[in-house]
């Protein structure tokens, strides 16, 4: 009967030397654990730092490279727009040249949101525009020589889809040549802008009224 306190005791003093060396074991891993949070944030906030740096060089050598591009692209406009001061630049010019340089004229004139369209399918739209006055405009292309002439079966096309299509407020037909009297007499009963190769040159030269107003 007098082993049994002894033995209580022995079985106690194991249980504490267990609960002591599961404290150890617990206050080192959390040792361990707070030694790699601290490593971890370490890390992070140095190349945080570098790659903050490396994101800053990135978006000052791209800002500069956009704004370069727009320097380009505007001195490219100038120039192309300078070229076209006599009719003579437009007849020397490709039919989609020609477009494009209707579309030139529009930006210079202080049209936005100018797009070329034309092409096959473009039903009889060449380049699209808002005028300074907020008039969505349709501008027609016809860069002939001086014998072929804008005939009534070409501005009836435009006068089918510029409206109902395009959803556009003005249309303009221009044309490195002239318009038959029958095209004449159609543009004047609809309200469809003709400008013809004396037109077209006062417009390049910037001493005639664009074709909107």
């Amino acid at each position: 009967m007098a082993r049994r306190p002894a033995r209580r005791r022995r079985s106690a003093a194991r249980r504490a030397r267990q609960a002591r060396d599961n404290a150890i074991l617990l206050g080192a891993g959390a040792l361990a654990v707070l030694a790699l949070v601290v490593a971890v944030v370490t890390w992070l906030a140095h190349h945080l730092l570098v790659l903050a740096g490396a994101l800053t060089v990135l978006l000052a050598a791209a800002v500069m490279v956009v704004r370069g591009r727009v320097a380009s692209d505007r001195r490219a406009f100038e120039a192309r727009a300078a070229q076209l001061r006599h009719i003579g630049a437009f007849l020397g010019m490709s039919p989609k040249a020609f477009e494009q340089a209707l579309a030139d004229l529009c930006r210079r004139d202080g049209c936005t949101k100018v797009t070329v369209v034309g092409g096959a399918g473009d039903l009889a739209a060449d380049v699209l525009a808002t005028t300074p006055g907020g008039q969505r405009i349709l501008i027609q292309a016809k860069r002939y020589g001086p014998r072929t002439f804008v005939g009534s079966q070409d501005v009836q096309k435009v006068n089918g889809t510029y409206r109902d299509v395009h959803r556009c407020e003005v249309a303009v037909v221009v044309t490195t040549s002239a318009f038959t009297k029958a095209a004449a007499a159609f543009c004047a009963q609809v309200g469809i802008r003709m400008v013809d190769r004396r037109a077209l040159a006062l417009w390049a030269e910037g001493t005639g009224r664009p074709p909107w107003h």
